[in-house]
């Protein structure tokens, strides 16, 4: 069963204001595909060893076939999918394995022999070379040669264009351009919308590494004729710098161009994959109880043990950020819609919890190795998981088709099965959820997914209409969510709604929570039952807290029904327990693309100013000094306010250089960043501290900021460097000396 909710208002009051849909737009079916993967045209899924199959046998694997796992044992996909563009590598594309095929092109060519593999410790001996060619900008002018890399990536479009069948299966030219620098992931997969208007080659990270290099080509390719666009993937591995805000990655101010530029090419981003999902992080969304979804962090090296950034690295804070940057410049690059992938580099993908054969060929392909511990390349295998897909809302399945449908974001994610999701804003859609042709009504008067919503009349609160159905080969429904994010005077806010539920549950009337579904997972035989659940949910959702003057997105995420987890089933399999390291059961989801909010000028400009940096140096305020600064606060506890949320909270500074939150009140929610407001850890924990250069420099999720203090006449006010110029702390009470017993007694 399910849930309606929504005020009631007459629909063609507000219908003239809002996007108008076509004939074409309301009979858009849901194409299920992949937008990430690997054959052994990759030198490294060779290197891993697949060295039996290739673009050609992903795409027949893609549309059913049965084909052969790098171990030599077959593999085939569970239901065949609608597209799907394969991503090898562009840096040295193709090489490896043709230097290792007899009376090829390259195998003529002296540099072949330094990439024959002839014993095992051939293998990590090629992978390095090739690999520190690409880190130190050395590239082997040999292998990148139109003679070379442009007749392997002509074979790539030739099978593309064999294996596509308009209307039938969509196989895009596509490739991975794999910017790696100092062990950061900063890839983006190349989708071409024609592979008749395709470059002779494409462009790599040998060609440069900095994204906005990337860019600036695929403004050159579009004027060219040639339309493209670019997918970021694996932001949790980026170590912060896949969504920066301040500074680019050629260390420059970022500005209204580069997210002009971002914002052209990137249209789309990656949530989920084989190494984990991008979504959020526990320390970023603390208050969302389904946050903690394949978490993958771990150390990155390069120095040995560096602990990966969290802030930068996950796309539900990056869309937060983005509306503060508008709201306090005027511009957002961050305006993404979400897909799913698999990133495998074994030509097939395991998209299924009950099909899981790892993703880096022989490395992790043997049930027996994978359930043991096997560590490759710095990571516990079991702590993979089954590839995401991606889901398009397009009028027909080719490649023109479903190409604008990504260029619009009219997209959805999947944890791997083929749930069909639908998100719709507009005005008070009460009645229409319940209408036979209720999709019809949508698009005509609304929006869907990956658009902006314009203001309604009266500054009115938007209604959302949600919709999914279950994969018939998957576990029912568990509900319905819509999660929100909001800014305010450079702070940035997110709640998670439940929208639409199975059965009888009532949400707790404090914090609006739905309770746990339950289970029928049996942890012994690795087996469920789709005795609880829904096999489809549908609700209108009316934003209860919503003002007018304030930038927000949202986007909808539904769960399915707990189920067993792979490493669960093939620890049954194997008659071991279930490793402890890992969720014994996992509940299987889907993101939409996100709809956006933003005020016209008029309102913008009528709301309440918060005070800037740049207003208090207007008005005279002076920057305390290093020894001002410790007078205010070491040895002390102040008591501060922050003014945009009207929270007030105590922060006793050590003379140690520890600082620590004590207590909290107020009624609005805190930025949801940190959880607790001028300090880097969770609410009630402490966090070093010094003061250097006229600041307090601290750390916030292993990333450092900074507070700085300007005296205002006889106020103290403070600004954090990570809110966008505003200045959102005031001293509302003189810092009082801390009881010597009390710090004795701190932990930190």
């Amino acid at each position: 069963m399910h849930r309606l909710r929504g005020k009631t208002a007459l629909l063609a009051s507000v219908a003239t204001l809002l996007v108008l849909g076509s004939a074409h737009a309301q009979e858009r079916q849901a194409y299920f595909g992949e937008t990430h993967v690997h054959t052994s045209w990759s030198f490294d899924a060779y290197i891993f060893g697949n060295t039996l199959t290739g673009p050609a046998d992903a795409l027949a694997y893609a549309k059913g076939q049965p084909i052969k796992h790098p171990l030599g044992y077959d593999i085939k996909i569970e239901t065949p999918l609608d597209w799907m563009g394969v991503t090898d590598h562009s840096e040295y594309v193709g090489t490896v394995r043709l230097a290792n095929e007899p009376g090829s092109a390259i195998a003529k060519l002296p540099i072949a022999q330094k990439l024959i593999v002839r014993k095992p410790e051939d293998v990590q001996r090629i992978y390095l070379w090739l690999g520190s060619t690409i880190t130190e900008n050395k590239p082997i002018k040999e292998l990148i040669s139109p003679e070379v890399a442009g007749t392997v990536w002509k074979e790539n479009v030739a099978i593309a264009d064999k294996a596509n069948e308009p209307g039938k299966f969509t196989a895009f030219c596509s490739y991975e351009w794999t910017s790696t620098p100092n062990n950061r992931n900063m890839h983006r997969n190349i989708f071409f919308r024609d592979c008749a208007k395709v470059p002779e080659l494409p462009y790599s990270s040998i060609d440069s590494d900095k994204p906005s290099d990337l860019w600036a080509w695929m403004d050159q390719q579009r004027e060219a004729g040639n339309e493209l666009l670019a997918i970021s993937h694996n932001a949790n591995l980026s170590d912060g710098h896949m969504f920066p805000t301040d500074i680019d990655e050629k260390g420059r101010p970022i500005d209204a161009a580069w997210a002009a530029s971002r914002d052209r090419n990137e249209r789309l981003t990656e949530v989920k994959q084989i190494k984990g999902a991008s979504e959020t992080h526990p320390t970023l969304s603390p208050n969302d109880e389904f946050a903690n979804f394949e978490i993958l962090t771990y150390l990155l090296g390069d120095p040995a043990g560096r602990f990966p950034h969290v802030a930068g690295s996950y796309v539900r804070q990056a869309l937060k950020d983005g509306l503060s940057m508008a709201e306090a410049r005027g511009y957002n690059p961050y305006k993404m819609g979400f897909v799913g992938g698999s990133d495998s580099h074994n030509t097939g993908v395991p998209y299924r919890q009950t099909n899981f054969f790892g993703g880096h060929g022989k490395a992790d392909g043997d049930v027996k190795q994978r359930m043991s511990g096997f560590v490759f390349a710095g990571l516990d295998v079991r702590l993979e998981n089954p590839a995401g897909l991606t889901g398009v809302w397009a009028e027909e399945n080719t490649r023109e088709s479903l190409f604008d449908a990504m260029q619009r974001k009219e997209t959805f994610a999947t944890s791997g099965p083929h749930i069909k999701l639908r998100f719709f804003g507009g005005p008070d859609w009460a009645n229409v959820a319940n209408e036979a042709d209720w999709v019809k009504t949508a698009y005509a008067g609304g929006v869907p997914m990956g658009s902006d919503l314009p203001p309604l009349p009266g500054g009115r609160a938007p209604s959302f209409i949600v919709w999914a159905v279950k994969d018939p080969t998957s576990g029912n429904l568990d509900r319905i969510q819509i999660v929100k994010g909001w800014t305010k005077h450079g702070q940035s806010f997110e709640k998670v709604f439940d929208v639409a539920w199975a059965g009888n549950r009532t949400p707790d009337p404090f914090s609006g929570q739905v309770p746990p579904i339950g289970s029928t997972v049996n942890l012994v035989n690795a087996t469920y039952t789709n005795t609880i659940g829904a096999v489809e949910l549908k609700g209108v959702w009316t934003d209860p807290e919503f003002d007018p003057s304030l930038d927000a997105f949202y986007y909808v995420r539904a769960l399915e029904i707990p189920t067993p987890r792979w490493t669960t089933i093939q620890a049954a399999e194997l008659g071991i327990a279930p490793p402890d390291n890992v969720a014994a059961t996992i509940q299987e989801r889907a993101w939409s693309s996100p709809i956006w909010y933003a005020p016209t000028r008029e309102i913008r400009e009528a709301a309440a100013k918060g005070i800037t940096v740049a207003d208090l140096k207007q008005q005279g305020a002076t920057a305390l000094d290093d020894a001002a600064l410790k007078d205010l606060i070491v040895g002390k506890t102040t008591w501060v306010k922050n003014t945009p949320t009207g929270e007030v909270f105590s922060i006793s500074w050590t003379t140690s250089g520890q600082r620590l939150i004590n207590n909290v009140g107020g009624s609005l929610p805190l930025p949801s960043e940190v959880g607790d407001v001028m300090h880097g850890g969770l609410l009630g924990s402490g966090t070093a501290y010094e003061i250097k250069d006229g600041a307090i420099v601290t750390t916030l999720d292993n990333t450092p900021y900074e507070v700085t203090v300007y005296k205002h006449g006889d106020k103290y006010v403070a600004a954090r460097s990570n809110e966008f110029g505003f200045a959102n702390y005031e001293v509302v009470a003189m810092p009082q000396v801390l009881d010597p017993l009390d710090q004795q007694k701190s932990p930190f």
